[in-house]
């Protein structure tokens, strides 16, 4: 039996008369591929928001590992190995696209105090830095301001910076968002080679990606959990396929 890296346990999260979130339960395996998908409005960024200690839930548990994390704040899950990205874009404007990740490197390190030290005084973040750019082909960007990008680029720099936690846990909220489609399956390909000790949820509404990048998936409907299983039996659901794929059912 796989090691469980990720575990939500009957997580719920309600404001007022308005349900969010109910009764959604998930485990994942240690370096497992896992998509979470629904239509717009199914508490997606409300489940990874729980997820990430963004918001506490009404009701339920988060683990990571054996570890109960429910009460913890963001920037412990984050020492946990929990790295997350968001649909919008939150980088540093006034850096370049490398000092940016060397300071998230440093961060990692707890060496972020010393960030007015030049890049070059941080030679190893600064090499760690560029490997990882050159890895989401953002080698050529290195210099250059983030503020000045397109957006598309500035979703890879969003990635490259989660990735320079070395997380083991990588919660991607629909990473490809603003990425044109040539270079978000480019994207994908890097998410997909990293270790396979890193275990990694995604949001996604291109099912090509989440078929060909997924092992598993899970479906969010109207804040509850509709079904999970493989990328073939979902693709197969009917209730998947009259729900979100948008095909009407059959007599």
């Amino acid at each position: 039996m796989s090691a469980v890296a990720l575990r939500a346990a009957g997580l719920n999260k309600t404001w007022g008369g308005f349900v969010a979130n109910r009764d959604v339960s998930l485990e994942l395996a240690v370096g497992e591929r896992h998509a979470l998908i629904g239509p717009n409005g199914a508490g997606k960024t409300t489940f990874i928001n729980l997820l990430t200690g963004v918001l506490t839930p009404t009701a339920g548990d988060v683990y990571v590992g054996e570890e109960n994390v429910t009460r913890l704040a963001q920037h412990e899950r984050v020492a946990r190995g929990m790295t997350r990205t968001y649909q919008i874009t939150s980088l540093f404007p006034s850096l370049t696209v490398l000092e940016s990740v060397v300071l998230a490197i440093l961060e990692r390190e707890g060496l972020a105090t010393n960030w007015w030290k030049s890049v070059a005084q941080h030679s190893g973040a600064a090499r760690e830095a560029k490997d990882l750019l050159e890895r989401l082909h953002l080698g050529a960007e290195a210099g250059k301001p983030t503020k000045s990008l397109a957006y598309g680029k500035q979703r890879l720099v969003e990635i490259a910076l989660a990735l320079a936690t070395k997380p083991k846990i990588l919660l991607l909220d629909e990473p490809a968002a603003g990425i044109p489609a040539a270079q978000s399956a480019e994207v994908f390909e890097v998410i997909a080679g990293l270790p396979r000790d890193v275990t990694i949820l995604f949001i996604e509404h291109d099912m090509q990606i989440v078929f060909r990048f997924a092992e598993r998936v899970s479906v969010l409907v109207a804040g509850a959990m509709l079904m999970q299983g493989t990328p073939d039996e979902v693709a197969n659901d009917a209730r998947v396929k009259q729900v979100y794929l948008g095909e009407a059912p059959h007599d």
